[in-house]
């Protein structure tokens, strides 16, 4: 059985998907899915805290389907722009758990991580297969991926 972590960057995908598709990414098909036949050796959510009660209701659903949630504060600052990004935390975490996985999902279209997927390949020779919004994914991070799944249709979840 290979071995897979899961590594998501929940604000990316709330984000894109919202604005692709005023829709909600459907984090159980992606457990089933990544799961089956694989044994999930860390699956982790990277998130920001509002103290927000339906944020926290979200969080507490991640950990239900297997996911460790990691939180980080939303910070506002003064000039009306926000920080929250969990970058270098899912580039540290992705470099240490490269090592103890054969396949390496990460779930966001962030430019940023077209490095970190490529170094992540070539240093432990792991497939590292990305998710992201098509229209909404650096076309760097897809070319630097092993494979790239597109996040539409049967991805999202329909709303009621």
């Amino acid at each position: 059985m290979s071995r897979v972590v899961i590594l998501v960057d929940v604000q990316n995908i709330y984000y894109t998907t919202r604005q692709a598709y005023a829709a909600s990414f459907d984090y159980n098909r992606l457990w089933r899915e990544v799961s089956a036949g694989h044994e999930v050796v860390k699956a982790i959510a990277y998130a920001t805290e509002r103290g927000d009660e339906k944020q926290r209701q979200f969080q507490n659903i991640l950990r239900a389907i297997g996911f460790e949630v990691k939180l980080k504060p939303y910070v506002q600052r003064a000039d009306g722009s926000s920080k929250g990004d969990w970058d270098v935390g899912i580039t540290l975490d992705a470099m240490e758990y490269a090592a103890q996985t054969d396949r390496l999902v990460l779930v966001s279209g962030d430019g940023d991580f077209d490095l970190l997927v490529q170094r992540v390949r070539d240093l432990h020779n792991v497939t590292v297969d990305v998710f992201g919004v098509p229209e909404l994914t650096a076309f760097s991070l897809i070319r630097a991926a092993s494979s790239f799944t597109a996040i539409e249709g049967d991805w999202l979840l329909k709303k009621r």
